[in-house]
């Protein structure tokens, strides 16, 4: 069985995409299981977030509750207010007199007009269906790949190729697990790989400017505080740059959400344990990253809509 970001215990997704008509766009939401810590680090030159200041190891709330990744750059942000929504409803969130505030972080990838129309970006109410889907999806369920929820409108390479949605998952001999999934719209290539004949992933990359992003959440079953979870997101952004040329770069919104669930500790047993079990932990954050990354480029199918064709990465 293919590895996936589901085999934490505990962490499902949901997509929900629109295709045709002028649309090329859908949300991906990632939903951990409630008292999950996160935090999150941003590395490219050009993010669309929200909520993200909420991560940050010295704020109030150290859990989260869902994590939203969108096509619809920053229109599609309000995706976030349609998950956050479906987890009041459900009673998540950060108790405060007369209920509770949902911890909804998000971030979105550029891919306006893909389709055809401009204005066809995801709005709140697939925010919420992409968060429901989540939750009806039950332990350890398959992921979908490649053209699929904020995947669906991604491209590589300046628009060269499709990209799209992979996952990926490292588990540790010592029980713990890290899983990443990744939305591929970056202005990069695969590192070590062709984007045509005779014409390498590292060249000079012609053409207009593009807007470009790859989103990741990293996931795992580890106990960590916002601390660590901050510094495994760090590390995680190594896996991007393993596996695009050029990557975190001024056009690029790279954006790392690390979560952990708590369910496996650490070995802490002295000083120079804890640091082994965190940088073997973060080094799998990493490798799982890369593997994520390039997952999401092979399961990308090409389409044509009205802006043009956009071909596989590898059927040309």
């Amino acid at each position: 069985m293919t590895s996936k970001i589901t085999d934490v215990p505990g962490i499902r997704v949901g997509h929900v995409q629109r295709t045709g008509d002028g649309w090329l766009s859908g949300v991906t939401v990632v939903l951990p299981p409630p008292g999950t810590v996160g935090s999150v680090d941003v590395r490219g030159g050009g993010p669309g977030t929200h909520e993200t200041d909420a991560l940050d190891p010295t704020t109030l709330v150290p859990t989260v509750d869902a994590v939203v990744l969108t096509g619809g750059s920053a229109f599609g942000l309000v995706t976030a207010h349609g998950a956050q929504r479906w987890c009041e409803e459900q009673g998540r969130g950060f108790a405060v007199p007369g209920g509770v505030v949902p911890i909804v972080p998000a971030a979105a990838i550029f891919d306006l007009g893909r389709g055809g129309d401009f204005a066809a970006r995801p709005d709140e109410a697939m925010g919420y269906v992409a968060a429901g889907a989540a939750a009806a999806s039950g332990e350890h369920a398959d992921v979908g790949r490649g053209n699929v929820g904020a995947g669906t409108g991604a491209v590589i390479g300046r628009g060269a190729f499709k990209g799209g949605v992979g996952t990926s998952s490292v588990t540790l001999d010592s029980g713990v697990v890290v899983g990443a999934l990744a939305v591929v719209n970056a202005l990069g290539m695969p590192i070590g790989a062709s984007s045509g004949p005779g014409e390498p992933a590292n060249s000079e990359l012609a053409g207009p400017p593009a807007l470009n992003t790859t989103l990741v959440v990293v996931a795992t079953n580890a106990v960590l505080d916002p601390a660590e979870c901050k510094r495994t997101a760090s590390a995680a952004h190594a896996g991007l740059a393993r596996a695009l040329s050029p990557s975190h770069t001024l056009a690029d919104g790279d954006t790392v959400f690390a979560l952990a669930t708590g369910a496996v500790a650490l070995d802490r047993s002295s000083e120079q344990a804890r640091q082994v079990s965190l940088i073997t932990l973060q080094s799998a954050a990493a490798d799982a990253v890369r593997l994520a990354v390039l997952d999401g480029v092979a399961a990308a199918e090409s389409i044509t809509t009205a802006a043009g064709t956009f071909p596989a990465y590898g059927a040309v």
